[in-house]
């Protein structure tokens, strides 16, 4: 197995919690609203619905939503944040629950998701249920303009998701093609999830750019860890199977990387394993090797460094406050991950 790239010396890591207790009284609202919108009296939707969304979690974009609006001055007397906080963290649990059966995924956070459980047909279904959730939330929420951003994101979603999949196992992918992939698919809810709390809280100049800029940059650097993770994590701390994307023929940046690298037998492994997804028991420590001898994990993770970087100086604009400085703590536990 390849050894978790280090991402520097000894220190603290990196942590959500000053973030989540700042956010403490918001996000217990969050929850509760995300139960509340879940009842229905066909009682297999929330069954379902509360086997992935119960199943913890950071619920980092909701965060980000409440975060950003109280960074933005929000001020109490609607609840018209929580609503949007909720709506991002159905979106999210919406495109899990059918990006799973797209992919056969078996482990999600570390339990069996909603497909393996409850059949590929209910978990579709059940994430169409939270979409339409997410959407009456919006509505409530009564503005136009914030409509237009999480519509957006949503439709985007779908589109990163059929751009992965008319890319899947083709080798050939470009490192450009796969950043539009992680951008639509995993950045552009960040993306959202923190523009619309500026929005809430009525600031629609240089803070709503700001906070957009944040949200993709971090979401780009959360995806870019993952998929290193992906080949170098243990699977406790992934809360997936290690090597599903190798498995499921995924083209993500350390494959891309370690086979531009690579010398003609290289390429052939590759084009083997991913391309006509023959792959024997041994081959994903292989894969492992290769990508660590091209330095491709290392290369992965210092893009994603770079995304962070951008994320941190999309906040200049923001006065140092505690909320501030734990949300660039968030970007660094983002990266840190690959310890």
């Amino acid at each position: 197995m390849a050894t978790v790239v280090s991402l520097g010396g000894k220190r603290k890591s990196p942590s959500l919690e000053p973030l989540l207790a700042l956010c403490t009284d918001d996000m217990g609202r969050v929850d509760r609203e995300i139960v509340a919108r879940m009842r229905s009296p066909v009682a297999l939707i929330p069954e379902l619905a509360n086997h992935l969304v119960g199943a913890g979690g950071k619920r980092m974009r909701p965060l980000l939503t409440v975060a950003a609006a109280r960074l933005c001055g929000y001020s109490e007397g609607t609840d018209r944040h929580i609503k949007l906080a909720t709506c991002v963290e159905f979106i999210h649990s919406a495109t899990l629950l059918h990006d799973d059966v797209v992919d056969v995924s078996a482990l999600r956070r570390g339990k069996p998701t909603a497909n393996t459980v409850y059949g590929d047909k209910a978990s579709v279904l059940v994430g169409d249920f939270l979409f339409t959730r997410a959407f009456e939330l919006m509505v409530e929420v009564g503005s136009l303009d914030i409509l237009g951003v999480l519509s957006n994101a949503s439709s985007t979603i779908a589109e990163g998701e059929v751009l992965q999949l008319v890319s899947q196992r083709d080798i050939s992918t470009p490192e450009s093609t796969y950043l539009e992939i992680i951008k639509a698919k995993t950045a552009k809810l960040f993306a959202a999830a923190a523009e619309v709390g500026a929005m809430v809280a009525g600031r629609n100049g240089p803070e709503r750019v700001g906070l957009q800029s944040f949200g993709m940059n971090l979401g780009i650097a959360f995806q870019l860890v993952d998929d290193a993770l992906d080949y170098s994590g243990r699977e406790a701390k992934l809360g997936k199977s290690v090597g599903d994307d190798f498995r499921e023929g995924k083209i993500t940046l350390p494959v891309i990387l370690a086979f531009l690298r690579g010398g003609a037998v290289d390429r052939e492994f590759w084009k083997r394993t991913i391309e006509k997804l023959d792959q024997r028991p041994e081959d994903l420590e292989q894969a492992q090797k290769l990508i660590e001898r091209h330095g491709a994990l290392s290369d992965t993770l210092e893009r994603a460094r770079h995304y962070g970087a951008m994320a941190r100086d999309a906040l200049g604009l923001f006065p140092s406050t505690p909320l501030k400085a734990a949300l660039l703590e968030a970007v660094d536990f983002a990266i840190d991950r690959a310890h």
